[in-house]
């Protein structure tokens, strides 16, 4: 049943910039609105609201990071939660997931690299720092083809640690096959799986490497598999909210139903306060477009104020790997034009986890 007493406009979770209102050091004003069935006074932190039939607003000040917004008409209620990104500038993460291969190449020939960056993979994404000054956060699996993060030494923990203020690594599964394999997964499956790969990545990296922000294998999992990652520290997770032509659906959200789907690709950040996970929409899948169509992609992507602040960059090993089906010799380039495309744009290289979505 339909409550009498509902705040529409913004929608719980939302996170607000001075996009979004006025923006002061003191606040940031914005203005409320929603219906009443039947009409009647409506106040809102306890302020009197307009009131136009049944259609109410009142201008609100959001004064703290995360504020509660209450809407009353006697005995009726509706409250929502609404985070302040206070001071928000465009910024950007690079990501990459599927990764594996190149943690087999170190751990089975260890001799072979006195440095993490004499592995040509690492060597490339330090360029992409040392030139762009960008951050990368790389999701990785525990087994694939024979190899499992056991067989990782760590004989190179020292240099990640060294290297983790731009460079992270996360869990992202337990392996790339069967596809979606977190689709129905349990609790128990998901915190397991987690735990295994973050208990190896403190053993050969260290603790200064992880972060709480990750991707699930396909953006996919049922809710109390979620509140396993959240039980566990991650923050933030990312995903691919867009319609899938040939699903006819958003498959790549988690749990999240169609319509919060589509509400998280309208905005760049998107708050559950029945997991605690905040929802961080990514920008581009990289290796999908091709390297001339990659600043108009992005120009789309980011075209609406709601959706051009934040811009997660995203990308997969297996199209680096010359040995792998998937390769593609331009990947490199792709992701040096979105990396300018950023950079032209004024966008901040940052972590998500670092202050409040990296800002």
């Amino acid at each position: 049943m339909c409550a009498k007493l509902k705040i529409t406009h913004p929608v719980d979770g939302d996170v607000l910039n001075h996009h979004d209102g006025v923006e002061t050091t003191d606040g940031l004003k914005i203005t409320v609105r929603g219906t009443i069935k039947g009409g009647g006074p409506v106040t809102v932190n306890g302020e009197s609201a307009s009131t136009a039939g049944e259609v109410f607003s009142c201008d609100v000040t959001l004064v703290r990071r995360r504020n509660t917004v209450v809407a009353e008409s006697g005995s009726e209620r509706d409250d929502i939660l609404l985070w302040w990104d206070k001071g928000s500038v465009k910024r950007y993460r690079f990501s990459v997931d599927d990764n594996i291969e190149f943690l087999k190449d170190l751990g089975l020939n260890p001799g072979a690299y006195s440095s993490l960056f004499d592995h040509w993979y690492l060597a490339f994404w330090r360029e992409m720092h040392r030139t762009y000054d960008a951050k990368i956060h790389v999701n990785i699996y525990y087994q694939r083809n024979g190899f499992d993060l056991t067989q990782m030494p760590d004989k190179w923990k020292e240099e990640w640690q060294e290297n983790a203020p731009w460079l992270h690594l996360s869990f992202h599964a337990l392996a790339d096959q069967p596809e979606r394999p977190y689709r129905h997964a349990t609790y128990t499956q998901l915190a397991h799986d987690y735990d295994l790969v973050c208990g190896h990545i403190r053993r050969f990296a260290g603790n200064e490497v992880l972060t709480k922000t990750t991707t699930v294998h396909w953006a996919d999992c049922p809710k109390p598999a979620a509140v396993a990652l959240r039980d566990r520290g991650i923050e933030q997770v990312i995903g691919l909210f867009w319609m899938e032509p040939f699903e006819k659906s958003c498959t790549t959200g988690y749990y999240l139903s169609q319509e919060e789907c589509a509400h998280c690709d309208r905005r760049c950040a998107w708050y559950d306060r029945e997991t605690g996970l905040m929802f961080i929409r990514c920008t581009s899948v990289v290796n999908a477009v091709k390297v001339e169509n990659i600043a108009s992609h992005l120009d789309e992507r980011t075209s609406t104020p709601e959706t051009s602040e934040m811009v997660e960059l995203l990308i997969h090993e297996q199209y680096f790997r010359k040995d792998l089906p998937h390769y593609d010799p331009t990947t490199m380039d792709k992701v040096r034009a979105a990396l300018e495309w950023v950079t032209k744009k004024g966008y901040k290289p940052v972590f998500w986890s670092d202050g409040f979505l990296g800002s």
